[in-house]
Order: structure tokens, then C-alpha cells, then sequence
């Protein structure tokens, strides 16, 4: 019933918030307004950006490193745990995806000149033109996908929704 009624000028949302007010109108259901929306709209660019990375015979986690490598500067490279730190997930996880990444060609890895004991990973040339060919697109997509709003909206959504992150993490805190 609610995709129905979101086919008929009200979106899913509104269909969901409309069935918890007859079901349970003693319930404020004003965070899903917000939250809701930016759940089933996160779904949908995160649907956008696997296919459009996965075009390239990429993994979202693959592309990752690649940036993080990118970002990094001439040279390069970094460490498995620089690479962790720059907020992958694990130092076991960064291993999978170099592995991958070398087999493929996009990286190597190299052992520090003066400590031998540090091994870093550096996009190779083909690395490099794959990650400039595929954010550049990745950018493009993401600008299609905000079209409908002005460079206005864009930068007060952006603000909008750092305060929404600082207010999620500060609820965590008050949870404790």
C-alpha cells in the first residue's frame, strides 16, 4: 500500500509516516522525515557509485586504497596502516584489497631503502590513470545526481548534514 500511494504524488516516505499515524498516532515520527529520506537516498547513491566503480573492475573498497594512495601525493604510496588510518578498515582488510590491487597492476609494493622492515604501497602508472579516470567520473555522476538542487541548497545541505554527524556522534556520548 505504501508504494502505491508513493506512485500517486507522495513519496515512500510520507506513505510509511502516514501508516504509523493511523497505526501508532501517540508516536512522534518526525525523525523519519530527516532520517528516512537520507537513508532510502544513501541506498540509492551507494547503488550509483558500486555500478559505476565496478564498470572499471573495481571494488568500492579497492577504489578506496586507490584515492587514499592518490591523495597521498607524489610518491604515491603508504603503509598498510597509514592506509588503515586514513580510514579503511583494518590492517588485515588494507592486505586483502592490495593484494588484489597488485595482481591487477595498479599498485606495487616497495620496501623501505634505509628499513627494510616497511613496505609501502605505490600506485603504478596504470594505478594512477585508473583512479583519475574513475573519481573524475565518480565527481560527474555526483553532480547529476544533485542537479535538481542549486549550488545554494548543495552548500546548506552540506552544512545541514555536518551537523546531523556531530549530532549522531553526540547522542552516542549522551547514550554512555
Amino acid at each position: 500500500m505504501a508504494e502505491r500511494r508513493a506512485t500517486a504524488g507522495h513519496d515512500a516516505v510520507a506513505a510509511v509516516i502516514e501508516d504509523w499515524a493511523r497505526e501508532r498516532p501517540e508516536l512522534d515520527t518526525a525523525p523519519l522525515e530527516v532520517l528516512a529520506r537520507l537513508h532510502r537516498s544513501f541506498l540509492r547513491y551507494s547503488t550509483r557509485l558500486t555500478a559505476s566503480i565496478e564498470q572499471h573492475g573495481l571494488s568500492v573498497a579497492g577504489f578506496d586504497v586507490l584515492t587514499a594512495l592518490r591523495r597521498s601525493g607524489k610518491p604515491y604510496r603508504l603503509t598498510a596502516g597509514q592506509l588503515a588510518d586514513s580510514g579503511l578498515v583494518s590492517s588485515a582488510g588494507v592486505t586483502l584489497r592490495i593484494d588484489r590491487l597488485e595482481k591487477d597492476g595498479l599498485i606495487v609494493r616497495e620496501r623501505d631503502r634505509d628499513d627494510r622492515r616497511i613496505v609501502y604501497s605505490r600506485l603504478t602508472d596504470a594505478g594512477l590513470a585508473t583512479v583519475d579516470e574513475v573519481f573524475a567520473e565518480r565527481l560527474d555522476n555526483e553532480r547529476r545526481m544533485l542537479g535538481e538542487l542549486s549550488p545554494s541548497e548543495c552548500s546548506q545541505l552540506a552544512r545541514l548534514l555536518r551537523k546531523l554527524e556531530h549530532s549522531i556522534l553526540a547522542s552516542d556520548a549522551d547514550a554512555l
